[in-house]
């Protein structure tokens, strides 16, 4: 093992070519910095030990100030630098200190030194990368150690032949095409725009040196079975040597168990404690690596006793379950890109944050977009009690034989880094159709891969029918596909209400969000307005929501919070309230008035300003037209025209009968308006939403009770709806809620 004095001589070594060099590094200008960039130096840059789930004590940190250049992609090691970068910071984003884009034609090269540790006859040094985007090689004095092809997972040379004492000298050469290329790169481009983002390139999470036994634990693999509970514990390590496992909880012992390398070792976990959102229990777990009755390597770990399945509920739905319980599923679309550092948050502090506001905004989940992140995430995720769907990250991978070879290793390449945290419940391949190829097949392979979760075969757009998931986006929505008999059904997308903060912006003009507001109120209205219509489709069959976005990135100004997550833009209290109500159990829905949406209801109208009270329940409407629901112009978003309305106003009445009135509950509209709209009840206003909709949509009443508003026998429906620019439409229908 490492002695105690070889680590306090690296960390003060490390710690004075920090204040030595600290001079020499600045943040390069960018439009953005977020609050943690001030403290951000070369000294205490990622400290953090990276690999939560398999801990060792003795470690060195290789974070901080390297020579870095950019040369011409065909051109050797170069005889000297541009000057220097600050790990792990991309070469792209503005606290690398450097700031400047990589061209395909171009290889990006870093260097420094570090001092020999001190290294046993029977010991190795391992190098540990946490992430490089993409195609890398790694020399150590002059030897090559080492290729790793792959933007987002950790990859380990051991480079013990490679050493001399005293100095010794990292090179890297890295190479990234981003979107000329065949690799998996998520949101990357050369050309940033629209919902495209600067491209990142080079060292991204943390490098390290680590000091192990000749034979020693690479890896783990665990699997919690919550119906056995045991936890399934395989290590990867030589063959033919002992494994003893123990597991604790709140630092008590709860089981022990013995096997061997590469096998199964059954753990029991008597009445386990059960992962859950808001109770995030996790044990802790020693592994131990054992030779002829020695303990030759230890690790520390932990694990999260979860189940999640897709079962059917009471009333036969397909649901997402977690323990063998439908609990509804809300979440941000979770980018985690960042203005200063770009795939890289300032700090461990930074990263945290987000996932802390997700869960004051009365979120349980957040889908991982197109990206996947270093592994203090997840433990935070795992700690904090957040459910994660984990995306693939997309690219051109459908395009030729080369392009689907990537995808298939770095997929596997995922999976296998990230496997171990209870805190993700999902895998989705594909994202609306980017790079979607041979959908069935890459999902029975994940499938059988990981059998301990679901899959979702793509969010959004080209379905085929496959995973666990069926998985509809919907702007600004909400929305859900039609009950399946084998999948459940989710709402991958939806929201992206915007609205830009003067101050906050990566770019002040130009700026865009799906659905645009203009202050506070505004955007928290809608944004509760939304939950409300998200909770009216539980009983559709809807078991989860993913809202765009956490926060703004780069143009786009449709996140919960600024690019900078300085300024969060809607009503914290207002949103967990609006979130809580989606965890209560299912309301019970019924129709008292159908809307037109699936089958035409006939109304009586008109184009020309009626006299008198036309809304009243005795109104003489015999003068008015007749026609089919709904009313406006063809190309509306979201509209099912059957009467063409092109002027500016249209007066409708409809009537109904009851043969009950019911006695508790309350009176919902199902409506889709474009634009201002009055809606009477028996001559009473009961609702005058503003604007428009892209959907038809669930909206509570303001008025009073239901014995105040609706009669038996014979009830009236009267509208008007009054449009000023782009398309229109109006149909209305009435929903009786009950909890």
């Amino acid at each position: 093992m490492i002695r105690m004095p070889w680590l306090f001589l690296l960390i003060v070594s490390g710690l004075t070519q920090g204040v030595v060099n600290g001079e020499q590094w600045k943040p390069a200008p960018a439009p953005l910095m977020t609050p943690w960039a001030k403290d951000v130096t070369p000294d205490n840059v990622w400290p953090e030990y990276p690999r939560p789930q398999m801990v060792r004590s003795q470690w060195q940190n290789l974070n901080g100030l390297w020579d870095y250049a950019i040369c011409p992609k065909e051109q050797e090691k170069p005889s000297a630098w541009d000057g220097k970068i600050l790990v792990p910071f991309c070469v792209e984003s503005a606290l690398s200190g450097v700031g400047k884009a990589v061209q395909p034609t171009e290889r990006l090269w870093y260097r420094r030194t570090f001092e020999k540790p001190k290294v046993a006859a029977d010991q190795r040094v391992l190098l540990h990368f946490g992430a490089v985007d993409w195609e890398t090689t790694v020399w150590v004095n002059g030897q090559e150690v080492g290729r790793h092809t792959g933007g987002y997972d950790p990859f380990t040379f051991d480079i013990t032949s490679a050493l001399r004492d005293g100095e010794n000298e990292i090179v890297l050469a890295v190479w990234d095409p981003t979107d000329t290329g065949w690799q998996p790169r998520g949101k990357q481009v050369l050309n940033p725009k629209g919902i495209w983002y600067t491209a990142v390139t080079g060292i991204w999470q943390t490098v390290w040196l680590e000091v192990v036994p000749s034979q020693y634990i690479a890896s783990l693999k665990l699997v919690p079975d919550v119906d056995q509970g045991l936890l399934r514990v395989t290590v990867n390590a030589p063959t033919g040597l002992g494994v003893e496992v123990q597991a604790f909880f709140d630092r008590q012992s709860v089981g022990h168990a013995h096997g061997t390398t590469g096998s199964t070792i059954e753990l029991k976990i008597p009445n386990p404690k059960l992962w859950w959102p808001d109770e995030p229990n996790l044990y802790d777990l020693d592994v131990k690596l054992i030779q002829n009755g020695q303990v030759i390597d230890q690790v520390k770990s932990y694990f999260g006793m979860r189940k999640v399945s897709v079962e059917k509920d009471e009333r036969g739905i397909n649901r997402l379950m977690l323990n063998g319980k439908f609990v509804f599923q809300l979440g941000p679309l979770d980018q985690g890109w960042w203005p200063d550092g770009l795939y890289t948050p300032a700090s461990d502090e930074a990263m945290k944050y987000d996932i802390v506001m997700t869960k004051k905004f009365g979120m349980n989940m957040a889908r991982k977009h197109v990206k996947y992140e270093c592994d203090r995430w997840y433990y935070w995720c795992d700690k904090l009690g957040l459910l994660v769907w984990q995306d693939m990250p997309s690219g051109n991978v459908n395009r030729n034989e080369e392009s689907r070879a990537n995808f298939r290793r770095e997929l596997k390449a995922m999976i296998d880094a990230r496997f171990n945290h209870p805190s993700i419940i999902m895998w989705v391949p594909f994202n609306e159709g980017w790079g979607q190829h041979d959908t069935c097949d890459i999902v029975a392979w994940i499938k059988d891969y990981d059998p301990s979760r679901v899959v979702n075969e793509a969010s959004g757009w080209h379905d085929n029918g496959c995973g666990d998931i069926s998985d509809m986006h919907k702007y600004p929505g909400p929305g859900v596909r039609p009950i399946e008999e084998k999948r459940a059904c989710v709402l991958g997308e939806f929201g992206g209400l915007g609205m830009p903060v003067p101050g906050h912006l990566w770019r002040e003009q130009g700026s865009w969000g799906y659905v645009a507001y203009k202050d506070f109120e505004a955007l928290t209205d809608a944004y509760v307005r939304l939950l409300t219509g998200v909770r009216m489709l539980i009983p559709e069959g809807l078991c989860a929501a993913v809202y765009t976005q956490t926060s703004d990135v780069e143009i786009e100004v449709n996140g919960l919070m600024t690019y900078d997550r300085a300024v969060t833009k809607i009503d914290i209290a207002r949103a967990a309230e609006a979130a809580r109500k989606l965890y209560l159990p299912p309301p019970v829905v019924k129709t008292l008035v159908p809307t037109s949406q699936n089958e035409p209801q006939t109304w009586r109208f008109t184009t020309e300003q009626p006299t008198g009270e036309w809304f009243a329940p005795d109104f003489d409407d015999s003068s008015w037209k007749e026609g089919p629901g709904g009313f406006g112009t063809e190309g509306t978003p979201g509209t099912v025209v059957r009467t063409i309305w092109k002027t500016p106003d249209v007066w409708l009445r409809r009537s109904f009968e009851l043969s009950e009135v019911p006695s508790e509950g309350e009176l919902w509209l199902n409506i889709h308006h474009d634009e201002d709209a009055e809606v009477y009840l028996n001559g009473v206003l009961v609702a005058s939403p503003k604007g428009f909709l892209t959907n038809y949509t669930l909206m509570p009443l303001a008025a009073g009770r239901i014995e105040d508003i609706l009669r038996r026998g014979k009830n009236v429906i009267a509208v008007h709806c009054h449009q000023t620019q782009g398309g229109q439409y109006i149909d209305v229908g009435l929903s009786h809620v009950t909890e």
